[in-house]
């Protein structure tokens, strides 16, 4: 698809070989914080999942997207949550998994891919996001592609031991894709 692809990067549906890649992830606890996770999923877990990643977004609400570089390596993934049809909006988040290929445009690009995607084929009228106060990357890419401050959400998430401010942030879809 068309859609999915960028210079450098693009989105692709979630694989039964995407197994460890997305354990990994989901058992990091350096990263619990972006999804409120406090606990761990097992591989079993994950495969059931996996075997039913498949299904519509308009029944399940939700899409997980892997970001792929051009070497066919999966670095992250992207997700719309939320999904809300009879609103037309959807919550979007990101993840760039590695250090090595952040601040290189995966994550820029494939924001980007995902939001024309939402816009141009989900027909969504609004995407929405949540991001914590210190995650300075976050704000500044969703900054960056037309994501507008429209709230503070104070002391919101409790995380070792402190509580930390929340942005919420939306794009209204103001273009035809």
């Amino acid at each position: 698809m068309l859609t999915l692809k960028g210079k450098q990067t693009y989105l692709r549906p979630l694989e039964p070989e995407d197994l460890t890649f997305i354990h990994d992830i989901e058992n990091d606890e350096s990263i619990w914080e972006i999804s409120n996770t406090i606990t761990p999923y097992s591989k079993y877990l994950i495969k059931q999942y996996l075997e039913h990643a498949h299904k519509d977004i308009f029944e399940v609400k939700q899409l997980r997207l892997v970001i792929c570089n051009y070497k066919h390596q999966a670095i992250g993934m992207i997700d719309v949550f939320d999904f809300d049809f009879k609103n037309r909006r959807a919550g979007i988040g990101i993840l760039v998994r590695d250090t090595e290929n952040r601040q290189k445009g995966h994550g820029k690009e494939a924001l980007e891919l995902l939001t024309k995607y939402c816009f141009k084929h989900l027909d969504l009228h609004q995407l929405y996001c949540n991001i914590s106060a210190d995650n300075t990357a976050s704000l500044a890419l969703f900054k960056s592609q037309g994501f507008m401050e429209i709230g503070l959400k104070k002391d919101w998430n409790f995380i070792n031991g402190i509580y930390k401010n929340e942005y919420l942030f939306q794009l209204i879809n103001t273009d035809v894709y």
